[in-house]
C-alpha cells in the first residue's frame, strides 16, 4: 500500500509516519509536510533513515495550488491528513494561518482525493470540537453538536463539515477521527507536558492557567496512532471514530504528577492568568471504536508520563534546539496583561 501522510514531520503525524515503517513492512509512506516551526530537523533526518526505501519525502503545503495536479499523478492508496496549525494559543493571535492550514487545506486535500479516483481520505481531528463540558457532563459521543470555542477548535470543527459534506455530496470516501489530548517524544515543547519537562528540569516557571482544575482526556500518542490505523483499514466511509484511552486529569494534577517524577519543588508552580474562553472538560465516549474495530489503548497514563519524562531528559538537546525560551514571557506579554491573574 502506498500512503499518503500529510503534516508527518510534526509530532502525531511523525510517530503515525513511524508506526507505518516499522509495523507495516507492505506500507509505502509519503510524507507530505511544509515544514513549519513545529517540525524539527532531528525529527525529519530520523525519519528519512527508518526505511529509506519505502519511505519518501515532499516538502509542500497542503494549500499549494498545484496539490490537486501532484496527488492526481501519484497513486496512493489513501490519504490520511495530519496536517494542521495546533496550539490554541496561537491561534487566539493569529487566526488566519489556522484557517489557511485547518480549512483551506483540507479542502485542497479533499478535492485532491477526489481527482485522483475517490482514495480513501482520513481525516484526523480533536474532541476541541465538542467545546467544553462542566464536570458531571458524561463523555461526549460521536453525534454530539460541535461547539467550538477557540479559533483552533473552530477551524477543525469547519474543517469536519467539510469532510462530513463531501460524503454526503460526492459520495466520497471519508472518515473523521477525533482523539483526546496527545503526549509522549518528540512534542513540541510549546504544548502543557513537554513544557512543564523542559521548565522542571531547568528549574524555570511552571505558568498554571487559571485554578489549574481544567480537565483534559489524555492517550500516549502510539495508541492513537494505532486506533487512526485501525480506521483506516475498518472503518465505515461518512462515519466518526473517538479515539480515547479515557484518562481523565486536572491540569494541576498531571503537573504535580509530573513534577513529583522529576523530583521538583512545587514552589515552581506560577499561577497566570486563564486562557481566554478556556474549555473546562473533555471527555471522548470511545465505544464504537472499541466495539467495531476492536481497538483497545496499550500504554496506561503513568506508565506513558513515566516513558516521556525519561525521553526529554535523555534528549535535552532535541527540545533545546527549538524551545522558545521566552515562552513564559511570552504568555505574560499576550494575555496577562489583558488578565488578571489568580492568586
Amino acid at each position: 500500500m502506498h500512503l499518503l501522510i500529510t503534516g508527518g514531520c510534526g509530532f502525531i503525524g511523525s510517530h503515525l509516519v513511524r508506526h507505518y515503517l516499522e509495523n507495516s513492512p507492505d506500507t509505502t509512506v509519503t510524507n507530505l509536510d511544509s515544514l513549519t516551526y513545529a517540525a524539527h530537523p532531528d525529527t525529519v533526518q530520523l525519519l528519512q533513515s527508518l526505511a529509506p526505501k519505502r519511505y519518501r519525502f515532499i516538502h509542500k503545503d497542503v494549500t499549494a495550488p498545484d496539490l490537486v495536479s501532484w496527488i492526481s499523478k501519484e497513486r496512493f492508496r489513501a490519504v490520511i491528513n495530519v496536517a494542521a496549525e495546533t496550539h490554541v494559543d496561537r491561534s487566539i493571535l493569529d487566526p488566519m494561518s489556522f484557517v489557511r492550514s485547518n480549512v483551506e487545506g483540507v479542502q485542497n486535500l479533499l478535492l485532491a482525493a477526489r481527482e485522483a479516483g475517490n482514495i480513501p481520505f482520513i481525516q484526523v481531528s480533536t474532541d476541541e470540537v465538542y467545546g467544553s463540558l462542566s464536570p458531571t457532563d458524561p463523555a461526549v459521543i460521536e453525534g454530539a453538536a460541535l461547539s467550538p470555542n477557540s479559533p483552533y477548535a473552530a477551524s477543525k470543527a469547519a474543517a469536519d463539515l467539510m469532510i462530513q459534506s463531501s460524503y454526503r455530496t460526492y459520495r466520497q470516501d471519508v472518515a473523521i477521527t477525533r482523539c483526546t489530548n496527545n503526549f509522549g517524544p518528540f512534542q513540541y515543547p510549546e504544548k502543557l507536558i513537554p513544557l512543564l519537562i523542559a521548565n522542571a528540569i531547568e528549574d524555570k516557571p511552571i505558568p498554571v492557567y487559571g485554578d489549574g482544575q481544567q480537565i483534559r482526556d489524555w492517550i500516549y500518542v502510539e495508541d492513537h496512532c494505532r486506533g487512526i490505523d485501525a480506521v483506516l483499514k475498518g472503518g465505515r466511509y461518512g462515519e466518526i471514530y473517538h479515539i480515547s484511552a479515557n484518562q481523565q486529569w486536572k491540569n494541576i494534577d498531571l503537573i504535580r504528577l509530573v513534577l513529583k517524577k522529576l523530583k521538583k519543588s512545587e514552589s515552581l508552580l506560577t499561577y497566570v492568568g486563564d486562557r481566554p474562553a478556556h474549555d473546562r472538560r473533555y471527555a471522548l465516549n470511545a465505544d464504537k471504536i472499541r466495539m467495531e474495530l476492536d481497538w483497545r489503548p496499550q500504554v496506561s497514563f503513568e506508565e506513558g508520563v513515566s516513558k516521556t519524562v525519561e525521553w526529554y531528559l535523555a534528549n535535552e538537546s532535541w527540545w533545546k534546539k527549538v524551545r522558545d525560551k521566552d515562552y513564559f514571557q511570552y504568555y505574560q506579554q499576550n494575555y496577562a496583561s489583558k488578565f488578571e491573574a489568580t492568586t
